[in-house]
């Protein structure tokens, strides 16, 4: 299949555009401002809203757009990568066709097509890990330090556009759960969001091997915080997704029961940490250095070759291409937190998940 760039897909004033605008400087925000703008979604608020991602989502899709004509090894020609590219031109040409939004008419459609923009996205980290995997195969490893690194800024902008653009989407909701913010809860038990994330990654673990390790949470029940918990679950089913595989293969074919996942909530005046611990045997020291980096992963790879390019979802297993951890990371600096793992080989790990407290951290904009 003849490798076409987007300057021969799509009209030549549509890829000037994207370089024009790819050349802006990003406004970035902070959780506690998304917080107190969006705690009145008056028709004025949603306005000012809607103005402002109309200059600042082109900025933000451009910039991806460029970097994905540009990677190195090949990889901006892999079929995968160019179906991404797509979305990412076709989201900036959608983007930059509507006009000016100059009343709530305007921001009503301004947000149905947004919306839109999200849903085509859907799929981005399962196509690019496809287009990855792909080059994975004729390159060596020490070449994927640079490959590493875009991914990194790839996805952390991507969460950053998802962020935005959900909600602005979620302030639209005529009836809001209690204490929500559109996707920010403003009164938000970690302690209940990690017993779900759990009861969810043990669901995983009795489908795929029939039995799970039980799995204890300690810390204040009482204990609540402004943040996402889409994200935090997302980082907190990681984490003990894994603990659960290491613990329950360590275990598998031992006449000892397998040592529950202990989940550790604390909350500080900075930071409101998440420790998730097991005695799944650990990771060796050489190891450890790269299980951030993407696609290394102990377990059989579920994105094979012949994956669609049109697909639907790539379904949740217990483990897979390798992404979790690092896309992990990713959600907890979004908003100002870190990941860290510690292991004792032959033992065990243990996950600190640090969730910044103050929520006045800006958005990092790679």
């Amino acid at each position: 299949m003849a490798v076409k760039k987007a300057s021969e897909m799509f009209p030549k004033r549509l890829i000037e555009d994207v370089h024009k605008w790819g050349c802006m400087k990003q406004t970035g925000v902070s959780l506690r401002y998304m917080m107190e703008f969006g705690s009145k979604p008056t028709e004025r608020n949603l306005l000012i809203s809607a103005q402002f991602l109309h200059k600042e989502l082109p900025i933000r899709v451009a910039r991806r757009a460029i970097e994905l004509e540009t990677l190195p090894y090949g990889l901006s020609e892999k079929p995968a990568v160019l179906k991404v590219r797509d979305w990412y031109v076709e989201s900036f040409r959608d983007m930059r066709a509507f006009p000016e939004i100059k009343d709530t008419s305007d921001e009503k459609d301004f947000t149905q097509m947004i919306k839109a923009v999200k849903v085509r996205h859907n799929n981005v980290v399962p196509m690019m890990a496809l287009g990855v995997n792909q080059l994975k195969k004729g390159i060596n490893s020490e070449n994927l330090d640079e490959i590493h690194r875009f991914l990194d800024r790839f996805y952390l902008s991507r969460i950053g556009i998802r962020m935005l653009i959900g909600q602005h989407v979620e302030l639209h909701n005529p009836n809001p759960p209690l204490h929500t913010v559109g996707y920010i809860h403003t009164k938000m038990s970690p302690m209940e969001v990690a017993r779900n994330a759990s009861e969810d990654a043990r669901s995983i673990c009795f489908r795929e091997y029939g039995s799970a390790p039980e799995i204890n949470i300690y810390g204040d029940p009482n204990f609540t915080f402004p943040y996402v918990p889409t994200h935090l679950h997302l980082m907190v089913f990681e984490l003990v997704k894994n603990s659960l595989r290491a613990v329950q293969e360590r275990f598998v074919d031992s006449d000892r029961i397998a040592p529950p996942i202990r989940i550790i909530v604390a909350d500080g005046l900075e930071d409101v940490t998440i420790k998730v611990s097991d005695e799944g045997g650990g990771i060796a020291r050489s190891g450890l250095p790269k299980i951030f980096t993407y696609l290394y992963s102990t377990a059989r790879n579920p994105l094979e070759e012949e994956l669609e390019i049109g697909t639907a979802d790539v379904p949740v297993t217990m483990a897979g291409y390798g992404y979790g951890l690092p896309i992990s990371r990713l959600y907890a600096r979004y908003f100002g937190g870190d990941l860290q793992i510690i292991s004792m080989e032959g033992y065990g790990t243990d996950a600190y998940l640090h969730l910044s407290r103050l929520g006045d951290s800006q958005e990092p904009l790679p």
